[in-house]
C-alpha cells in the first residue's frame, strides 16, 4: 500500500506541475489531448491491460485508450510496459510505475523427447545453467549430465522478450544461450516446442497457464526443479497458476525468475496521468487473474 501511495502521489505531483506550466505558458487555453491514448504491451500482458482499458472506461465515458499495434509509430505511443532490466531502463526509471512482478519457468512440450529425457531431473540452480547457456565454467557433478547436450534451447531475441530476465536470474547474459533464437513475442517460444521434440525453452506465467482453467496449457509441460518438498507439486504440471503465485509472493524461489513489470511514460497529458493513477490504486487488483504477481 505504501508503494502505491507513493506512485500516485508521484502521478498527482507531476499532473499538478504541467497544469502549472501549461497555464502559465498559455493562460486562455486548454491543454490539448488526443482522441485515443496507445498502450504498448508484450503479448502476455496484453489481457491484463485490455481489463484496465475496459475498466478504466467505465469510470471515464469518452476518454478512449487502446493495445498499439505492432507497427505503429513509437511517436504515438503513450504508455509503454516494460520490464527489462537494461541500462537505459534503468536510466529513466523515474518514468516509471511499477504495478506488480512476472515469473519466468522452464518449460518443454508435454510428452516430447526432451520431456522424457528432463523426467525426474529436479534441476538445481547450477543444472539449469548448464542446460540453458553455454558456459564452461561447471561443478563436475553438473557435467556429468550428458543427455542436455542434444536438447535444443529456444530463446527469444527482441528488446521486449522475457529473455534477459531469465539470463540475469541467473548470472548470465541473453547473449550465451545455446541453441536458436526466436524473433517476435515469445508466445512463439511454444510453436518452436511444439515442431521439436528435443525443443526445451521457459516463458512468463501468463504464456504457460490457461487463465481460465489456471492448469498448465495441455501442449507444454513445467521442468521439475530442486525444490522443498511442500513445493514440488506446485511448479509441476499438476500445480495450478495460483499454487505458483501464492508460493512466490512468500517467499523467493532461487530458480525461478521474478521481475518487476511497470508502465513506462513520456510526457503524460492529464488524461493519461488520470489512467496511471487508476492503474495503481485499483488497475492492481487484477493482477492474479491474468497470471502476475503483486509488488513486495
Amino acid at each position: 500500500m505504501k508503494r502505491i501511495a507513493l506512485a500516485t502521489a508521484f502521478i498527482l505531483s507531476i499532473h499538478t506541475s504541467n497544469i502549472w506550466a501549461e497555464s502559465s505558458n498559455n493562460p486562455t487555453e486548454a491543454p490539448s489531448v488526443s482522441n485515443v491514448h496507445y498502450v504498448k504491451a508484450p503479448r502476455f500482458a496484453r489481457p491484463l491491460v485490455e481489463k484496465w482499458i475496459t475498466e478504466y472506461a467505465k469510470t471515464q465515458p469518452g476518454v478512449e485508450f487502446q493495445i498499439a499495434k505492432g507497427n505503429q509509430n513509437q511517436d504515438n505511443i503513450d504508455l509503454n510496459v516494460v520490464f527489462n532490466s537494461n541500462d537505459s531502463i534503468e536510466e529513466n526509471n523515474n518514468n516509471i510505475i511499477y504495478f506488480g512482478e512476472f515469473a519466468v519457468l522452464p518449460i518443454t512440450a508435454n510428452g516430447s523427447e526432451a520431456a522424457k529425457v528432463l523426467e525426474g531431473k529436479h534441476l538445481n540452480s547450477k543444472k539449469l545453467k548448464q542446460l540453458y547457456f553455454l558456459n564452461e565454467d561447471f561443478d563436475e557433478d553438473v557435467k556429468k549430465i550428458k543427455q542436455f547436450e542434444k536438447l535444443v534451447i529456444y530463446s527469444g531475441s527482441n528488446a521486449t522478450s522475457i529473455a534477459t530476465s531469465f539470463a540475469h536470474n541467473f548470472g548470465e547474459e541473453s547473449t550465451n544461450f545455446r541453441g536458436k533464437r526466436i524473433s517476435g513475442d515469445d508466445l512463439f517460444l511454444n510453436t518452436a516446442l511444439a515442431k521439436d521434440p528435443l525443443g526445451v525453452s521457459f516463458n512468463a506465467l501468463p504464456n504457460i497457464f490457461d487463465l481460465g482453467s489456471r492448469h498448465v496449457k495441455g501442449e507444454l509441460s513445467i521442468i521439475g526443479l530442486d525444490l522443498k518438498k511442500n513445493l514440488e507439486e506446485s511448479f509441476s504440471d499438476k500445480g495450478t497458476l495460483d499454487d505458483i503465485i501464492d508460493a512466490l509472493e512468500q517467499g523467493k524461489v532461487q530458480e525461478v525468475p521474478t521481475q518487476k513489470i511497470g508502465v513506462r511514460y513520456k510526457q503524460a497529458d492529464e488524461e493519461v496521468e488520470r489512467f496511471l493513477s487508476w492503474v495503481v490504486t485499483n488497475g492492481t487488483k487484477y493482477n492474479h487473474e491474468y497470471g502476475l504477481l503483486n509488488l513486495k
